[in-house]
Parts: structure tokens; sequence; C-alpha cells
């Protein structure tokens, strides 16, 4: 199991190998995180970015897989995109499909951090924000997949960067709940 963190940061000044960027399927920047990511790694990310679209990614990146770029200006090695749903409005078979997706996205980026050699990774809250997840369930799937990645399917590190202190009182209450071990380290 990996050892986790919790921190209320900008996921853009972490120092760690990959970071996961919560991307739209176009791969081409966008608002929140995304956005953040693409303006502080500069034109390189969009770059291979566009490379990706023109070749295998031509359709866009679906919801819940994951791809690697280099990191541009950032202060890691790799961006990890992945797609989280958008929250379907309601409980019932929809909202479940589309958890699924959720947890994929977590499980396919720590699995491609782990192929890459990666020995850190940081996350934002995937879905919380514009695509309106309940941070709560967020925080749940979040530490629920990262606690219980076997150690060939996740970095050694996995740091999750909180944008406000209120989605870092959710996860640290998903820790609680779920009793998952997080350190909170100084950003």
């Amino acid at each position: 199991m990996p050892r986790i963190e919790l921190v209320t940061d900008d996921l853009t000044h972490e120092r760690v190998d990959a970071i996961v960027n919560a991307a739209n399927s176009s791969l081409l920047g966008g608002g929140g995180v995304d956005g953040a990511i693409h303006r502080a790694g500069g034109p390189e990310i969009l770059a291979e970015c566009r490379a990706l679209r023109a070749g295998a990614l031509r359709d866009g990146l679906p919801t819940g897989e994951a791809v690697a770029t280099g990191a541009g200006r950032l202060a890691a090695r790799w961006v990890i995109h992945t797609v989280g749903p958008v929250w379907p409005g309601s409980a019932g078979p929809e909202a479940s499909a589309r958890r699924s997706l959720l947890i994929a996205a977590h499980r396919n980026s720590l699995a491609l951090a782990a192929d890459l050699g990666a020995g850190s990774i940081a996350f934002p809250a995937i879905s919380a924000g514009v695509y309106g997840w309940p941070v709560d369930d967020v925080a749940d799937v979040a530490l629920s997949v990262a606690s219980t990645a076997e150690a060939d399917a996740a970095p050694p590190h996995v740091r999750f960067v909180l944008f406000s202190e209120r989605v870092a009182d959710a996860y640290r209450a998903a820790a609680d709940r779920l009793g998952v071990e997080v350190t909170f380290p100084e950003p």
C-alpha cells in the first residue's frame, strides 16, 4: 500500500514525479485544474496533447482512461491526463456506472504512473469541481483506490492536493470513515 498524504495547496507547485490532470476529453486545456496545468506547464504540454490527438486519440481521451505527457515547466517529470465523469445528478444505475468511471480514472492514473516508474504522484479531486461530483464520494473513491492498490500498480507515495479546506475536510472524514492511514505534511 502506498503512503498517502493530504495537503491543501496548488497542484501546479507539486514536486513529484507525476501530476494528475483532471482533463477534459479533448486534452487541449480548459478551465479549473486542466487550465492551470496547461498554463503553468507551458506550451510543451499542449504540443504533446495535440500530437496524441493527431494519432491514437483522434476522438479524444475516453472517460476513465489515462495518458501521459511530459510536464513542461512543472516541477514533475510527467503529467497524467485522465477524464473523470460528470455527475449525472441523481442516484441509480447511471450514477453507479459513472462511479465506476471515477474509480477507473484513479486506478488507471496510478497504474500508468507505476508503469512509468514514478515514485510519487499528486492527484486533484477528480470530478469534484465543474463536473459536479459530490466531494464526499470523490474522497471515498480516491482513498479507497489508493489504499488498496498493489505495490506494482501504484507509486509508493500518493499525495492528494486539494483546492480548499472544505475539500480537505471531506478527504479527512473519508480517511476516518474508511480507516485509511494518511499524513498531513506542510505544503
